[in-house]
């Protein structure tokens, strides 16, 4: 049976009409079907312009899934290969005695955090070398800042969010030889139809970029002198629900089966130590992937899901999830502070008879 989504319409006008959100675009696949794809109150409060389902919003950290498939498409081509160290693509690592692996960088057990998720000396670092991310560092430069600093753990030892997606991407930029956006958008988007995903906001489609209400203020991404494979990329419900598909397609038309069953595989060893992945806020009863937090449980979680599921949000307020069991995937994109995601993912999963 084709899900039917009862009451979501209803809730995103209720919280617009109330003033917790500015405005929405969501959208929901099931059984192969878009089932959902809607448009809620504005893309420019101020102003009075109507959200659009074609609004671009910043994705944040779900930028990192993307970056994630482009590394697959790689080793699917044998030119990177994921238990490889860090240095035998970036020779500013090789010196290094102890090594995080590519694979370490994709599920977040490198031991290069964020430093403002932490009070130890080695946080400090990292907070010192790069603050929230938002920098006008060269790829190059990033690259010296990261490479002088300390690990915080042993690779694999912890999952701790940090800067290992950014550094993929740059790794991938020395494999292909060109920027990460322009394989991105040749390679990963073009195939899928993702014709509206891209690095920052195109001069050309500012007026289509969904404003936030204050007082939730957005980075000015102009600033970023290079591509930032964790956090960098803007993109559309559209778009990002054909990245969805693709997962739960299996692939297809830009992966093989094998190659997203593992990227969808929760890659932490039993050993790994989760608390910070396990925190409130965070995604308790989780795993982690590549580039994707994967459901190890139903009961546990906050809300209702399936073992399986994958899911990484942003930090602008845009979300989504996958879920492989119910052949279902939905995608809202926000720039909130409010909390939508479980009141969406009710109404949703509510629906499934």
């Amino acid at each position: 049976m084709i899900l039917s989504v009862d009451g979501l319409a209803e809730f995103l006008e209720t919280e617009i009409a109330e003033g917790r959100l500015p405005g929405a675009v969501v959208g929901v696949v099931h059984r192969g079907r878009r089932v959902f794809f809607e448009a809620f109150g504005f893309r420019d409060g101020e102003r009075g312009v109507p959200m659009t389902t074609d609004a671009l919003f910043w994705i944040a950290s779900m930028s990192k899934p993307i970056t994630a498939a482009g590394a697959m498409l790689l080793v699917e081509r044998g030119r990177l290969v994921l238990d490889e160290p860090i240095g035998t693509y970036l020779p500013r690592f090789a010196g290094w005695s102890v090594q995080p692996t590519v694979l370490d960088l994709l599920r977040h057990t490198a031991g290069m955090p964020e430093g403002l998720l932490g009070d130890s000396p080695v946080h400090k670092l990292y907070a010192e070398a790069f603050g929230d991310g938002m920098t006008d560092l060269t790829g190059a430069e990033f690259v010296d800042r990261l490479s002088a600093l300390p690990l915080l753990h042993e690779p694999g030892a912890m999952w701790h969010y940090g800067w290992g997606v950014d550094l993929a991407g740059l790794i991938i930029e020395s494999v292909v030889g060109t920027s990460l956006g322009d394989f991105l958008r040749d390679e990963v988007c073009a195939p899928l139809g993702m014709s509206d995903t891209t690095f920052g906001v195109p001069d050309e489609h500012r007026g289509r970029f969904a404003h936030p209400s204050p007082p939730q203020v957005l980075p000015d991404l102009s600033v970023a002198r290079f591509h930032s494979g964790g956090a960098g990329l803007v993109s559309t419900a559209g778009d990002y629900l054909r990245f969805v598909r693709m997962l739960l397609d299996g692939g297809h038309p830009l992966l093989g089966r094998k190659t997203v069953e593992y990227m969808l595989s929760d890659q932490l060893a039993p050993d790994t130590d989760t608390s910070l992945l396990e925190k409130p806020g965070w995604n308790p009863g989780h795993g982690f992937g590549i580039g994707v937090a994967v459901r190890r449980t139903v009961g546990g979680p906050p809300t209702p899901g399936s073992v399986g599921e994958v899911t990484w949000p942003g930090a602008g307020g845009t979300t989504w999830w996958a879920d492989p069991s119910e052949d279902l995937g939905v995608v809202v994109m926000a720039h909130t502070t409010a909390v939508i995601e479980p009141q969406i993912r009710a109404l949703v999963l509510g629906s499934l008879r």
